[in-house]
């Protein structure tokens, strides 16, 4: 999805932009980025991206280099990558948006607008615009981790971890079995959460409970030919499939069927207006 996106903007010289809460088309090609207090913060989260990832995913990330990209990122608000503060005007399915009125959407049509920062061989920065109600749906990160800052609004997440040792039936085609490791609403401002290889919720689900944004830092990013496909899953409660061997927390555990790519994930390429980053 996400290498998708970014060929399509390159071919097409073409952007989406933020601007009093709706999203408009930016025909050029070039655009200079707004000079911002923050400028700073977005330089220093590239540098010490560069310094902390490897194109391989190992050594694995220590916990001190952890908290420090955590602690940077908790510092970073919507103005410092660009998005203006007004962006967070309620879309719940009232209203349009356009550049004009015969060129206008309903808002309950509006798309995810993912907006590509910066990818290298070791990490990618980006930042996801959720209309209300938008969904990304339960999908993989494998080997890799990733940082995750709520900009603005409210975001719910779930996310589960793979049993280990792998728990396969086969019904219908194989289902693994899955823990819950994260099931929270995250509203903005709060602390930046993150997902390891093996725990703090690999597999997750992005629900926007109102218009929100969220800058995420993946490392090392997703690459077919290195074994890191995005793969997405359905979650089916844990008596589904084991009325025999019931357990008492039945409810932190489900069962997860792989899925091709859902049909209604819309989601198009944003333009990056914030401070520029000096590689």
């Amino acid at each position: 999805m996400l290498p998708k996106l970014r060929k399509l903007m390159r071919d097409n010289g073409v952007g989406w932009f933020l601007q009093n809460g709706a999203l408009f088309l930016s025909t050029k090609q070039a655009t200079m980025a707004r000079k911002s207090p923050g400028s700073h913060k977005v330089q220093a989260l590239y540098d010490l991206c560069r310094k902390t990832f490897t194109p391989s995913g190992t050594p694995p990330l220590s916990s001190h280099s952890a908290q420090k990209l955590c602690s940077l990122l908790d510092t970073i608000g919507p103005a410092d990558v660009g998005l203006p503060e007004d962006a967070l005007e309620d879309d719940r399915g009232h209203g349009f948006f356009g550049l004009n009125r015969l060129d206008r959407v309903p808002r309950w049509a509006q798309p995810i607008t993912y907006v590509d920062i910066h990818e290298c061989e070791s990490f990618t920065m980006c930042i996801f615009c959720f209309p209300t109600s938008a969904v990304i749906p339960l999908h993989d990160h494998p080997g890799m981790t990733v940082f995750s800052k709520v900009l603005y609004g409210s975001l719910h997440v779930k996310a589960y971890d793979w049993v280990e040792p792998a728990r396969i039936l086969n019904k219908s085609g194989p289902v693994r079995l899955g823990k819950l490791a994260v099931d929270n609403v995250l509203t903005a401002p709060c602390t930046t959460s993150v997902l390891y290889p093996n725990t703090g919720g690999n597999l997750h689900c992005f629900t926007a409970i109102t218009p929100c944004a969220v800058l995420d830092i993946l490392s090392p990013p997703y690459r077919e030919d290195a074994g890191r496909r995005c793969t997405y899953y359905c979650d089916y409660p844990y008596s589904t499939f084991s009325n025999e061997d019931e357990k008492s927390d039945e409810e932190n555990y489900a069962w997860l069927a792989e899925t091709s790519t859902p049909d209604d994930l819309y989601m198009r390429p944003g333009k990056y207006n914030g401070p520029p980053i000096q590689v």
